[in-house]
């Protein structure tokens, strides 16, 4: 067995909950980061579903990569499935990306990419849309516009650019106590 990789774009970067021996900034191409998930555990409810990111088909995304110790394998994809599939929105899946100290030269990680054909698919949505359902989240994970908070705010410390996520979370102060 030889070390692997796992992809995170949201809140893995910034709550792995897992051990890991290295991390870096990763980019994986043919998927992009989009609020496109109703989120009926983590941060909502069947009821009052917030919204969460996922990795939807096309274009490129940046994230963090972590590398795993071989032995530890089994344990953390348990846990990733756990974490991730509750819903099973998402299809687990070993992907190409290119790590930032090597851009040459693709390394696979695992990443859970959304499922378009799942009820959770929120698909595209306005701002407006994705800052109601970010209001209105409130799951096991806690509140939906903290996830936003701490996704903007680490992805600030570690230089991930991400426009559509900066305008939701300027939506959501401007409009916080209303």
């Amino acid at each position: 067995m030889t070390d692997f990789w796992v992809f995170g774009y949201g809140s893995l970067t910034w709550k792995p909950g897992f051990a890991f021996i290295e991390k870096q900034p990763a980019l994986m191409r043919g998927v992009h980061r989009s609020l496109c998930i109703y989120s009926v555990h983590h941060r909502g409810t069947y009821e009052t579903p917030g919204l969460v990111l996922g990795l939807d088909h096309g274009g490129s995304c940046w994230g963090t990569a972590y590398r795993v110790e071989a032995t530890l394998q089994r344990q953390v994809i348990a846990y990733l499935r756990k974490r991730e599939q509750v819903t099973m929105v998402y299809k687990e899946a070993w992907r190409p990306m290119f790590l930032a100290q090597d851009r040459h030269t693709p390394v696979e990680a695992i990443c859970y990419v959304v499922d378009r054909g799942h009820d959770q698919y929120a698909g595209r949505l306005s701002i407006s849309e994705q800052a109601r359902l970010v209001r209105q989240g409130m799951g096991v994970a806690g509140p939906n516009p903290e996830y936003v908070e701490n996704t903007v705010l680490h992805f600030n410390e570690i230089g991930i650019k991400d426009a559509q996520l900066q305008h939701l979370y300027a939506e959501l102060k401007a409009t916080q106590g209303t």
